[in-house]
């Protein structure tokens, strides 16, 4: 996973504006509830999911106990668009964790692959029409895009694995871990990355922590797993 900036300077200083822009539109208006109201046939949530945080606000972030997602699983016919940036080791092991997952759950699971910042866009439109239960992103390589264009796309769920956002909106939650901390090309500070914390075991617990908590309906914070 590259740990060097995915758009030239003068793209980021437009990603700058446009967040700006969205995030100053969407405190004048209401927000569309994308959060799912958990059947009554979901297996709860650990103790320990929210980490001392039960009431987590917009954009925390909470530390769940390993395992306290355990159990949950998504309903039957459940259909999540996955939108994979960068072929590098770090961004394939994210990759097969989600395809791993949604085999083993029986998931509906369509995979776009994406190669550079143009791919990831239009690959956001088209799973954003083709509504799914969840548009699910893996990597870096999402961060910047899905940054700009999740805030227009309200009514829709999204999860990102292995990096955050700056400033997610409510529909957006995020799943990290310490070398796993990516927060966009347009920050300061933009979180550290180290490729060799991409471990099979610790995408496939990324993976299942965030949905588990997107079908409880825990959404718009950052998972950070140990």
């Amino acid at each position: 996973m590259s740990t060097a900036p995915r758009t030239p300077a003068a793209a980021v200083a437009v990603v700058a504006v446009a967040i700006v822009a969205v995030a100053l539109s969407a405190c004048g208006s209401p927000v569309p509830d994308a959060r799912p109201t958990p059947s009554s046939e979901l297996a709860p949530l650990g103790a320990g999911f929210f980490g001392g945080n039960p009431t987590p606000t917009p954009e925390a972030t909470v530390s769940p106990e390993p395992g306290s997602w355990d159990g949950v699983e998504p309903p039957a016919g459940y259909r999540v668009v996955l939108i994979a940036a960068g072929d590098d080791a770090a961004s394939t092991t994210l990759a097969s964790a989600v395809e791993r997952w949604a085999e083993s759950e029986s998931v509906d699971l369509d995979v776009l692959d994406a190669a550079h910042d143009d791919d990831v866009a239009e690959h956001l439109d088209a799973a954003v029409a083709r509504e799914p239960d969840l548009v699910l992103g893996t990597g870096d390589g999402v961060v910047d895009v899905f940054t700009l264009l999740t805030p227009q796309h309200l009514s829709q769920r999204f999860l990102v694995i292995g990096a955050e956002l700056p400033e997610p909106t409510e529909n957006v939650s995020s799943v990290i871990w310490p070398g796993a901390a990516f927060r966009g090309s347009g920050v300061g500070t933009s979180g550290e990355i180290d490729p060799s914390t991409f471990t099979p075991a610790r995408a496939d617990a990324a993976v299942r922590a965030g949905v588990a908590g997107v079908l409880h309906g825990v959404t718009g914070i950052v998972l950070s797993l140990p």
